[in-house]
């Protein structure tokens, strides 16, 4: 399950507040004007009603023989109001009946015939109404039927504003959740970047306490952790360096007394020769080593970028290894800014690689395009496990050879100088799948352009 993150949980969180407090405002709203618009309909119904049934009352004791629909039509009902008489078990009405005698419900008639005057809610033609009855004489009551359509598009139409409303303060929450995560967030955002620029080598990333008073303590322990990640960074390399430095001496005159010890192999024995070989060897391995550390611990240096023709140094690199020049594939334009000491220990390195673990490299791709520029360097060997691809630029590690050596006589730091040096001019390099099997290493180096 994908949980949501920070940001639009605050927003959500805002928009579903927004959202329930105006829901809840609305429809308290809503019961309010609609109970007291109905109240006051009631009352004027009752009024008007009481007044026409004394209109009524008072026709009926006038004469002995009244004109019932005659007396109905002197009253003043209005065009919402509909006015019937029931007088001994007969119904009169001012016009012909158009289903207002329907609209009296049963019960309201019991109640009338009882002697009670009487309201209640019905729908008549569709539309909500109001019937008022109200007793003239034991066998006479008067009924009046009153619409309430108009009132009832009112309700409509003020339901719609109050959702138009409801809907309007949940988009505002959520606008102001958005802003106010912006805002809580931003300080984060810049302790997020500053961890990033750390990360890439930028030792010198800090966070400014005053910007975010609240967060003080927070961009006082961040600053303080960079200092301290800075420091022994800084001890570290310069151990490194100091030991690198410390081990040149001794190594020269080591190898120069091996060199001496090689070129006289012809006047040992087998087994001494065998020895003296292998001590070789292994003296220039120290050595590389070396100056693998010292190169490394150097490596945090800034680039010195130059405007530079990166195809024909790759052609030189692949030559200084036998390979031919023609395995360099250009895409774009070659003329980059970068720093040549570190391209061509880029380059070197991942040749060097393809042939100790990827059976040699089958191609050289220099791509260019807006600016941005990559490296890539085919091979076709095994290519490189799942697990080995998070931790191949780490120093020391080594794979498996692609040949039948037991292990490569590699110092574990090739791949290392290669992400250093990427990190160097503010690139990445990765290894991916090449196509139709081996690996391909990518090394992605931004702002280029001569």
């Amino acid at each position: 399950m994908i949980r949501a993150g920070l940001r639009l949980r605050v927003v959500a969180g805002f928009a579903a507040g927004a959202l329930a407090l105006s829901a809840t405002m609305a429809l308290a709203s809503y019961e309010i004007i609609r109970h007291s618009l109905l109240g006051e309909r009631e009352s004027t119904a009752v009024r008007a009603a009481m007044y026409d049934a004394a209109v009524v009352r008072a026709g009926l004791v006038t004469t002995t023989d009244p004109d019932l629909v005659a007396l109905l039509r002197s009253l003043d009902t209005g065009e919402n109001r509909r006015a019937v008489l029931h007088r001994s078990g007969e119904w009169f009405a001012r016009n012909a009946d158009a289903g207002t005698t329907d609209a009296v419900p049963a019960e309201l008639q019991q109640q009338a015939q009882s002697g009670r005057a009487a309201v209640q809610r019905v729908r008549a033609g569709g539309a909500p109404a109001l019937v008022v009855a109200v007793p003239i004489s034991a066998d006479t009551a008067l009924y009046e039927v009153d619409s309430l359509a108009e009132l009832d598009r009112t309700l409509r139409v003020l339901t719609i504003v109050l959702t138009a409303v409801a809907v309007s303060t949940a988009l505002a929450g959520a606008g102001l959740g958005w802003y106010a995560s912006r805002y809580v967030l931003r300080p984060l955002t810049r302790v997020a970047q500053a961890a990033q620029d750390i990360a890439a080598g930028t030792s010198d990333a800090r966070l400014d306490p005053a910007q975010e008073p609240d967060l003080a303590r927070l961009t006082t322990s961040f600053n303080h952790m960079v200092d301290e990640l800075s420091a022994r960074l800084e001890r570290d390399r310069r151990f490194a360096a100091d030991v690198s430095h410390e081990l040149r001496s001794p190594l020269q005159t080591l190898s120069a007394a091996v060199s001496v010890l090689a070129r006289r192999r012809e006047h040992l024995d087998d087994r001494t020769a065998t020895v003296a070989g292998l001590i070789t060897d292994e003296v220039a391995r120290f050595q590389r080593l070396v100056n693998d550390l010292l190169m490394l611990a150097r490596s945090d240096q800034p680039a010195q970028r130059t405007p530079l023709d990166v195809a024909e140094l790759a052609r030189s690199v692949c030559h200084e290894r036998g390979l031919p020049r023609d395995l360099v594939v250009t895409h774009g334009d070659t003329l980059w800014r970068v720093d040549r000491r570190r391209v061509a220990q880029m380059l070197g390195n991942l040749l060097d690689n393809a042939a100790a673990y990827g059976g040699g490299a089958v191609a050289v791709r220099l791509r260019f395009d807006e600016g941005h520029a990559s490296i890539e360097v085919d091979d076709e060997g095994p290519g490189v496990s799942p697990e080995d691809k998070p931790v191949i630029f780490d120093r020391f590690v080594r794979g498996r050879p692609s040949g039948t050596r037991a292990a490569s006589d590699g110092t574990g730091l090739g791949l290392a100088l290669v992400a250093q040096h990427a990190a160097a001019h503010g690139g990445t390099a990765q290894v991916l799948d090449r196509p139709g099997g081996g690996a391909r290493f990518r090394i992605d180096l931004p702002e280029c352009a001569p």
